[in-house]
């Protein structure tokens, strides 16, 4: 298996079983069972194994001809219309190859998560799906000892990387909303480096910079609804100085859109707002939202169909792009019949 483990300084089963005051035998059924480990005795091994930067290793179960027929998918949550899509496209692809589905959620504000670690005694490869808990060096460690697939995020030496197309969708919503005479847009995300978020930003600015402006305001913001409101607060407050915001999923539009609203903004009058994702309310509400559709059911299922090729022994590939397009609606300021 190809993987960069061996460039990686690894800590061992005994380092971990010393600063966790455990035998080694209770770290390795802690990584291979942890249903027999106390829960006491289990938090202290695995939050060595986090401190040591510890990834067990595979050679054991792999030697003994065992599988455990399962595929390990981590994510930040499961909340809104995107990963829940995702996971289902894993889940029912890796149902049809007789493979089942061990969640781990990995919240984002740690370097790596426990989660993610107790995960790897479970499973028999792990698809990281978009920035989690897990980092790109804790991504690359579990690369060189498990098959492992990256999803929406940014590449890792030794995983199978499969992105949807955003930059150039984005670019090209941006160059739309130009085209209806809007002039002074900000963006509404969290552009964090390698994530589908970033990939939508970057196309904005590049569509404004084609025209010879910038960006108004980077409204940071994370992708539920609740952020969403914060920045229609926030625009609220202070003179009206955008008429156009392009939004990093639809969570976040429909939020804007629903909130400038109640706060007598009109959409698209005063502020044109777009979306991403295409996710049902999307299509129902008043004005309908522009948005862009792309296929997140087969992006996870990809990435369940690639990752069960890898658990087999095939080598890794380069990286995949799933396509998107933009869907016109009334939100952007297009008739509504578009």
């Amino acid at each position: 298996m190809t993987g960069n483990g061996d460039s990686l300084p690894t800590a061992t089963i005994y380092q971990v079983a010393e600063r966790a005051g455990v035998s080694i035998a209770t770290v390795s059924r802690t990584f291979s069972d942890s249903s027999k480990v106390a829960a006491g005795t289990r938090e202290a091994v695995l939050e060595a194994a986090q401190d040591l930067n510890y990834v067990p290793a595979a050679a054991a179960r792999a030697l003994a001809g065992r599988r455990t027929r399962a595929l390990g998918a981590v994510l930040p949550h499961i909340d809104g219309h995107y990963y829940a899509q995702l996971l289902v496209g894993f889940e029912i692809a890796a149902s049809e190859l007789g493979l089942s589905v061990v969640l781990a959620l990995a919240s984002p504000d740690g370097v790596r998560s426990t989660a993610a670690l107790d995960l790897l005694g479970r499973v028999d490869g792990v698809a990281f799906m978009a920035p989690s808990g897990a980092d790109d060096a804790f991504v690359a460690r579990v690369a060189g000892v498990r098959p492992t697939v990256t999803v929406a995020r940014g590449r890792v030496e030794g995983a199978d990387a499969i992105h949807a197309e955003n930059r150039t969708p984005a670019r090209e919503l941006t160059a739309h909303l130009l085209a209806h005479g809007r002039r002074r847009i900000g963006f509404v995300g969290r552009p964090e480096p390698g994530s589908d978020i970033a990939g939508r930003h970057r196309g904005c600015l590049d569509a404004l910079e084609a025209e010879g402006l910038c960006l108004v305001r980077l409204h940071e913001a994370d992708p539920v609804e609740g952020a969403g409101r914060e920045v229609a607060e926030q625009i609220l407050r202070g003179p009206l100085d955008l008429d156009a915001l392009v939004c990093g999923n639809d969570e976040l539009a429909l939020a804007v859109v629903a909130r400038l609203t109640e706060g007598g903004v009109r959409v698209p009058e005063d502020v044109a707002v777009t979306g991403w994702d295409d996710s049902l309310a999307a299509r129902y509400i008043t004005p309908g939202l522009t948005t862009v559709r792309q296929e997140v059911a087969e992006l996870g299922a990809l990435a369940a169909r690639r990752l069960a090729a890898r658990i087999d022994g095939n080598p890794a590939l380069e990286p995949v792009t799933v396509g998107s397009r933009a869907v016109l609606r009334a939100s952007c300021g297009c008739p509504r019949a578009a």
